[in-house]
Formats: structure tokens, sequence, C-alpha cells
């Protein structure tokens, strides 16, 4: 099985490339937990979005503070599922302010 921490490069970092299964499907199953949440009136969208904007400010943070360009590659994502909207249920212009 090929190394996937190994850069391809010398100029690229040592990380996972982006299509990482396991990442993926964590994406997709806490995707699929807060649409639930949020049908089953348990999370307000407004909440949702919050949570969202509260990972993604602390992979930020995490991503200066360490100079990490994995945390950084991780809010840029959060950031544009906030940007994109939810793919399965709603375009982006629907979402709220």
């Amino acid at each position: 099985m090929a190394d996937t921490t190994t850069p391809r490069h010398e100029s690229e970092p040592n990380m996972k490339p982006p299509h990482d299964f396991a990442g993926a499907a964590a994406l997709s199953i806490c995707e699929a937990l807060l649409l639930a949440l949020n049908d089953h009136k348990i999370l307000p969208e407004a909440e949702i979005v919050g949570v969202l904007k509260d990972a993604a400010s602390a992979h930020e943070a995490a991503a200066k503070l360490e100079e990490s360009e994995a945390h950084a590659a991780v809010a840029a994502l959060i950031n544009a599922i906030l940007d994109g909207g939810n793919s399965v249920r709603r375009p982006a212009s629907d979402q709220p302010a």
C-alpha cells in the first residue's frame, strides 16, 4: 500500500491527498447528522451555521498559531461549505444571513 503522507513534490507539505476516503466519509456523516438535527427541529439552521463558523474560526486560529497548512485547508473547506450552501437540500442563495 502506498504511503499517502509522502509529498509528491519537494515543495508540497506532508499531507494526505484531498481524496482521503476517511475524511470524505466523515464529512458526509457529519453533514447528514447536521441535516437530521435540523429536520427534527433539534437545532435551528442558524445554530448549525454557527457551529460551522466556529469550527472554521478554530482552524483559522490554529493555522496562524501553528503555521499549519492543514488547518488552513480545513478552514477553507468549511468556509466553502458555508459559502456554497448544502448541495443536497438548498442552493447557496437560500442561506440565512
